[in-house]
């Protein structure tokens, strides 16, 4: 009989849309169970069920045993049942201390009044189990806190209202690393174990695999809605978690194909652009090259400019000191001009700055080279039926909502977009960012294909060992100045890590 929380047999349609066909889990207490899947494969709509915002349409839930039926209304009532999410996106509120978002809303009071002094007592305990050496001041405003610590206190939050036994608890946490830096990660790991072996059953869903193997015990995969494998992480390769995901062996994560590199296309000297977060008043500078047919990764951690470099070339952002020169054409342009030249920038944030997501896939893949006025949509649609196929978009037409697809379907239509617009300078800002292993090993097979026909691309990721798979040479930045470039082949993840931490 499993001591936990276990779903049996769970479904859930959306119209014609079956999100989860019969899906069996165990969350056991005293374990990481990582939950794990492609986009769409159905994770969302099953931690929904399990917190209280979805409703099944047959099956059971069950906690803390098999013998006792659970079935929360609401996220609240999750909550008090025993039964925590917290989500990839944070929900506090920066402007609050510390205190007033883990009581917020139900604050303690004495003779009617709010007793600050008892708020401050039970925000300490609530935050004890989760803290390391550093203590977190219950005064302290949210804002102010780096982001682990942030998170530090909303999974108190989420636990705060449960009552009872430590060994009555479960944690849901959804993507918890994917804005954290490496140390970061170190240190949430850290508290994750220790709630562990103090009996707390933690769900952890993830599409960083090594980060599934580094902190789960045991793991269970979905496709399709349905639960298709799992198994104790220490015994299970990276390569057969892809395979049970995928539903099929995908070959290389990373395809490497010979590549004729060409002419210089892009090139830097002492650029400086917005200043980073990392960065002094006067430092920061990036020199570079870029040529036909290669791939040039640049590595860093979170601040360090990576991300504000692409944007002063793509001229999103002025350029203050420094020389560029883009396809022969010296100096700064607009981002209207950059496409005109052939350049595209796939921006990191697609949701809020790479696609217009309330319009349609057509729409968005034809947006910044749209077919003539007078040939109409039904040419826009022809267009975009090409890419998709290609691509192998999951829609159901190129007339479906662009926020109706997953996350790794929408990060294709923003790439499709620069190939449509024939881009051949591609400029991709995390390109891989919060998607499955299939979609990024498609993207990759992608990036691949472009270079070997000609294409320059660079591209800024947070993950070392996409950069060390993908490029021929790899830069790394540090508060907001860019080293020498180095071989990706004879490069190490832990080289390329000290000389960003340096």
């Amino acid at each position: 009989m499993t001591q936990g929380l276990s779903a049996r047999g769970v479904t859930k349609s959306f119209g014609e849309t079956h999100a989860l066909r019969g899906v069996d889990l165990d969350a056991p207490f005293g374990a990481i169970t990582a939950l794990i899947g492609q986009n769409g494969a159905g994770k969302s709509t099953l931690m929904g069920v399990l917190s209280g915002t979805v409703e099944p349409d047959a099956g059971t839930l069950h906690f803390p045993d098999e013998a006792t039926r659970y079935r929360p209304t609401s996220p609240l009532d999750a909550r008090r049942r025993g039964v925590a999410m917290v989500h990839q996106e944070l929900s506090l509120c920066p402007h609050l201390s510390v205190r007033e978002n883990i009581f917020l809303g139900a604050l303690p009071t004495r003779f009617g009044l709010v007793d600050w002094k008892a708020a401050s007592r039970l925000t300490r305990e609530a935050l004890a189990p989760l803290e390391g050496d550093e203590k977190i001041d219950p005064l302290a405003t949210v804002g102010e806190l780096s982001i682990a610590n942030a998170q530090i206190v909303e999974i108190a939050r989420a636990l705060r209202v449960d009552a009872g036994d430590a060994t009555s608890k479960v944690l849901i946490l959804d993507e918890p690393t994917s804005s954290l830096t490496r140390a970061d990660v170190a240190r949430l790991f850290d508290r994750l174990r220790a709630m562990r072996d103090r009996g707390y059953a933690i769900l952890y869903i993830s599409h960083f695999l090594e980060e599934v193997k580094a902190i789960s015990d045991r793991f269970v995969v979905l496709r399709d809605g349905k639960t298709v494998g799992g198994g104790e992480t220490a015994a299970t390769s990276i390569e057969s978690m892809v395979e049970l995901m995928a539903g099929r062996a995908i070959g290389s994560l990373y395809p490497r194909s010979d590549r004729d590199v060409g002419d210089l296309v892009l090139e830097t000297r002492a650029l400086a652009g917005a200043r980073p977060p990392s960065a002094s008043d006067d430092t920061g500078s990036a020199t570079l090259e870029l040529r036909k047919g290669e791939v040039v990764g640049i590595a860093g951690l979170l601040g360090a400019g990576r991300t504000e470099l692409l944007r002063a070339i793509f001229g999103l952002d002025a350029v203050t000191r420094g020389t560029l020169e883009v396809k022969g054409v010296s100096g700064p342009r607009s981002p209207h001009e950059r496409w005109a030249d052939g350049v595209g920038f796939a921006s990191e944030d697609r949701k809020e700055e790479g696609l217009a997501t309330a319009l349609s896939v057509a729409e968005n893949l034809t947006l910044s080279h749209k077919p003539s006025f007078f040939i109409g949509l039904r040419t826009e649609a022809r267009a975009a039926a090409r890419w998709i196929e290609k691509l192998a978009i999951r829609t159901k037409g190129p007339d479906q909502r662009t926020e109706d697809l997953s996350g790794g379907n929408q990060q294709k239509v923003a790439l499709a977009r620069l190939l449509h617009h024939g881009a051949d300078v591609l400029l991709l800002d995390e390109p891989t960012r919060g998607i499955d292993v299939e979609s990024k090993a498609q993207i990759y097979a992608l990036i691949d294909a472009e270079a070997r026909a000609g294409k320059a691309i660079l591209v800024v990721s947070s993950y070392l060992p996409e950069l060390l798979g993908i490029c021929d040479r790899i830069h790394v930045m540090r508060r907001g100045t860019l080293g020498p470039s180095v071989d990706a082949r004879t490069a190490t993840e832990e080289a390329l890590l000290a000389e960003a931490s340096s």
